[in-house]
């Protein structure tokens, strides 16, 4: 599986390969943000706890639903 995702990688371009790794980052941004704004003390807004945590669920799925459609478009 691992052999399978490497010589996928070596099979696109440098632009594709940069687009990927943005698109990671970017992922991992927001599934980071959406666990720091739920576990975050000092939150620098004024906000009660269950809009936080509903925040920090919505940017957790968002990034779930990124990953699964990156996932989805160079798996093939």
């Amino acid at each position: 599986m691992l052999n399978n995702l490497f010589n996928n990688l070596k099979k696109k371009s440098l632009i594709e390969r940069f687009l990927l790794v943005i698109t990671v980052l970017v992922f991992c941004a927001y599934f980071f943000l959406g666990v720091m704004v739920i576990f975050w003390k000092k939150f620098p807004f004024q906000m009660e706890m269950k809009y936080r945590i509903a925040l920090g669920i919505i940017l957790i799925a968002y990034s779930i639903i990124r990953f699964f459609r990156v996932y989805n478009a160079n798996k093939d």
